[in-house]
């Protein structure tokens, strides 16, 4: 059993940048591939990016290539979501997830574990 808990949401205006992290512990952390997701009001759950187990494989939805970078540190249980040039449309709450398999999915339903969510919002 993975507990996830997720920090570092919060208010920025648009062009801003915020970095999220993502804790995990009660279990293998380095043999999962982790993945960050969002939810805005009243919309899907979104993939946004993942990982693999070994952070040399990494996934991200087009609407966030060249903005949001997902990284990992194995000794530190930690995933990480850098979030860079922010733009209103990225309001949302994010969450963590991890999947037991060794592929990056971007389907919701592919992983077996989440966090309870950070909320971000960006201001115009």
């Amino acid at each position: 059993q993975v507990q996830l808990v997720e920090s570092g949401g919060g208010l920025v205006q648009a062009g801003g940048s915020l970095r999220l992290s993502c804790a995990a512990s009660g279990g293998a952390f380095s043999s999962h591939t982790m993945g960050w997701f969002r939810q805005a009001p009243g919309k899907e759950r979104e993939f946004v990016a993942g990982i693999n187990w070994s952070g040399r494989m990494t996934a991200y939805a087009d609407s966030v290539k060249g903005r949001f970078t997902i990284s990992r540190d194995n000794a530190k249980n930690t995933v990480y979501l850098q979030m860079n040039n922010l733009k209103p449309e990225d309001t949302a709450v994010y969450y963590c997830a991890a999947d037991q398999s060794h592929a990056i999915f971007s389907t919701s339903y592919s992983y077996d574990y989440w966090g309870q969510g950070t909320q971000v919002t960006v201001s115009s």
